[in-house]
């Protein structure tokens, strides 16, 4: 814990890097001083920090976690080498399934739930793109492989000697956006405007219409079978907030339950990937002491509920409720936590649906049939609970080479478009200057990789990599690295990527006025702050889908496998 908690100050003091926010105008800094606008998220991720009210909002540019200096991207003719499709297809492709055995497929579908929340450049620039030159045995339909390039920063002057940034389509925060939408629309459209609550159709699912502001050519696109189960969930989940304010609370509106109960919402979601998902896909035991801790202190949530926050400090009494502090950099989320968290192998290709209740034959479906074009029909088909049932007993995939998902290489998007997405992973770390492998580890002070067979640990996977890279170590790519590398014990990724981590998933909780200094009765009332603490991802799907009970039955951690029913 001592080791840890070093760690992350010294990263706290060496690995935040400012890219620049823009003065807020006067129309913005008078509702920052405004109770009405400050006691609640925002749509676009405004008046988090009431000084500065467009820290971590829509439309500012992603941090960085290593010096300015070393995030030029290469000149074009470098970038591109070696070809990101080669290496999409030499070292990714999966031959055969290699299963992440403690953890289960919710865990899977769970990342992509909170990344849609976090992490998002927009719709791409297709007036520019990257041309990819494929070998003669290559069987993509189109030559040569043609991939948009990331939209630039608007706001940015193109000044050559400063590299360029890029800017987020959601807020940073951690504010449940995947849910609640990033639109004024879409924020109006999914409530009922009757007590809070969102809307849920007859069938148990959003409303068919809400469909009209999905743009399926952007990021939205990407949806499947697997958010489906999880933008469900919560919302049920909020609307029983809802009804729990409202038989407090008889005298509120409809627009101060919806507030509250949001808040509720993101920051149960927010401990449970902290307390919860976290602790199972990095399963040593200091990293799940030091998660629970990161929420609930030293003290324990139990101790903390009895005595009350000993403290404005988070090391005795947990992050919640402390003081705010940006560590001198104002908050943002950073393009080289973007890039840890690319793990798209978490994904299977082919997916099992059991029966929870039923003697049938399981249905088999490919990751193509549950894609967005075909997911409320398939859950209608096959059944929430059966779906979030299938899902705890399967296994994910193992983040590790030779273990990305065929449908994700060739992905028939539902705008028609088709991309090969782990070139595509190889191809944005590339442009948005993030360093490669071994220089990503000394920017973290960790030693780089000597030699291809210190970099996997395995010889022939060594040589592999070597071959690919023509020899040259200083070439391989992070999201390469990041696999190829020996996991520390327990851990589902690298040791690489959990020095990012360490550093920023306690910054977003730490920056956050609703997760330190407003995390309060009165922001958040006394019956929701102990939601947050009673609740978890079991008690959550309990609540909404009893019949779960007996695959949940001893299940301390949802994101671990399940017992089998039948």
């Amino acid at each position: 814990m001592g080791t840890l908690i070093g760690v992350r100050d010294r990263l706290r003091q060496r690995n935040l890097e400012d890219t620049g926010l823009r003065p807020a105008d006067a129309d913005l800094r008078q509702r920052a001083a405004d109770p009405a606008y400050a006691s609640r998220r925002t749509t676009d991720g405004t008046l988090n920090d009431l000084e500065q009210p467009l820290m971590g909002s829509i439309g500012t540019r992603f941090g960085r976690n290593v010096p300015r200096r070393y995030t030029f991207p290469e000149p074009d003719g470098a970038l591109l080498a070696p070809n990101p499709r080669t290496i999409s297809r030499e070292l990714m492709t999966r031959e055969r399934f290699l299963p992440a055995t403690t953890l289960n497929v919710l865990a899977a579908a769970w990342l992509q739930f909170e990344v849609h929340d976090w992490f998002s450049h927009g719709k791409n620039d297709d007036r520019h793109r990257w041309e990819l030159e494929l070998a003669d045995d290559d069987d993509w339909p189109h030559r040569p492989m043609v991939i948009p390039r990331t939209l630039r920063d608007p706001t940015s002057d193109e000044d050559p000697e400063t590299p360029p940034t890029f800017v987020t389509a959601d807020s940073h925060w951690w504010d449940a956006s995947q849910i609640y939408g990033s639109k004024e629309d879409f924020a109006e459209a999914i409530r009922t405007h009757e007590d809070g609550k969102l809307r849920i159709g007859p069938d148990g699912l959003p409303p068919k219409d809400l469909e009209r502001f999905v743009d399926l050519s952007g990021v939205e696109g990407n949806f499947w079978v697997g958010l489906g189960l999880l933008h469900t969930l919560f919302m049920l989940e909020h609307n029983a907030i809802c009804e729990r304010l409202r038989r407090e609370h008889p005298d509120w509106t409809d627009d101060r339950i919806y507030d509250k109960a949001r808040l509720i919402n993101a920051a149960l979601m927010a401990k449970i990937h902290t307390t919860e998902w976290t602790p199972a896909i990095i399963a040593h035991p200091t990293t799940r002491y030091a998660l629970r801790v990161s929420w609930s202190g030293l003290v324990g949530g139990r101790l903390r509920r009895r005595l009350g926050r000993l403290g404005s400090g988070d090391l005795l009494s947990g992050i919640p409720g402390s003081k705010t502090n940006h560590h001198g950099v104002p908050y943002s989320l950073t393009e080289e936590f973007v890039a840890v968290y690319r793990m798209h192998p978490l994904l299977p290709d082919e997916y099992t649906f059991h029966s929870l209740d039923r003697d049938e034959p399981p249905r088999e479906r490919t990751f193509a049939e549950l894609g967005a074009l075909h997911a409320r029909d398939q859950l209608t088909e096959i059944g929430m609970a059966n779906g979030l049932y299938s899902f705890g007993i399967a296994h994910p995939g193992a983040i590790s080479l030779y273990n990305y998902p065929r449908s994700l290489q060739h992905l028939m998007r539902p705008d028609g478009s088709e991309l090969d997405l782990a070139a595509v992973d190889i191809l944005r770390s590339r442009e948005r200057g993030v360093p490669r492998y071994n220089q990503f580890r000394r920017l973290f002070r960790l030693k780089p990789a000597e030699s291809f067979e210190e970099l996997t640990g395995d010889a022939h996977v060594a040589e592999h990599v070597r071959e690919v890279y023509g020899g040259d170590i200083e070439r391989v790519d992070l999201m390469v690295g990041l696999y190829a590398e020996p996991k520390p014990k327990g851990f589902g990724f690298s040791d690489t990527a959990f020095r990012v981590f360490i550093l920023m998933a306690a910054r977003r909780l730490k920056s956050d006025r609703f997760f330190t200094r407003d995390y309060t009765p009165e922001m958040y009332t006394q019956t929701g702050l102990n939601w947050i603490d009673e609740n978890s991802m079991v008690t959550i799907l309990l609540r909404h889908y009893p019949g779960l009970y007996p695959a949940l039955r001893g299940v301390e951690n949802a994101f671990t496998p399940w017992a089998r029913v039948r």
